[in-house]
């Protein structure tokens, strides 16, 4: 993935109350993810403050939202930073947004089409890939299943293929 290709933290969910903050659901690791930043779809949203919802989500405000109506306009904004702008990560670590777009081989190398997907139902990601007839897969996110991915390729162990 490009270094400054826009990744998506969390998107505005409706206005909460009248002064204009917003409540967001997250897609990252919770509000400490979303705190490591300060603004949002290149500078356009600045965060001044942030809190819990107390359901998983969040509850926000911008300097650039006065009031409810201009929080109600935000609805379904996806909030966005840049992939350059997020933390590097240790070995086996990714992000979901540097694994979809990936195109899936096999062991030999031989193309078993794009991840399109990555869903965590409870015990682990799961990686869903799409192959050239349109048909998908899915295979758990582990070593047996996936020994290994770059920026070009996500190698999947060929007896998990569908």
């Amino acid at each position: 993935m490009e270094r400054n290709t826009p990744v998506t933290l969390a998107a505005v969910s409706g206005a909460h109350g009248v002064t204009g903050e917003v409540r967001l659901k997250l897609f990252g690791e919770g509000l400490d993810t979303l705190r490591q930043y300060k603004t949002f779809n290149d500078g356009t949203l600045t965060l001044r403050k942030i809190r819990s919802d107390n359901k998983g989500g969040a509850i926000v405000r911008f300097a650039e939202v006065a009031d409810r109506n201009a929080a109600e306009a935000l609805r379904g904004t996806a909030l966005t930073v840049p992939r350059s702008a997020m933390p590097e990560l240790e070995e086996g670590e990714y992000y979901h947004a540097d694994l979809i777009g990936l195109q899936a081989i096999d062991e030999n190398g031989a193309a078993l089409g794009y991840v399109v997907a990555i869903e965590n139902f409870g015990a682990g990601d799961v990686v869903e890939i799409e192959k050239a007839d349109g048909k998908r897969f899915m295979i758990p996110m582990i070593d047996d299943a996936v020994p290994g991915w770059d920026d070009a390729a996500l190698r999947v162990n060929g007896a998990y293929v569908i």
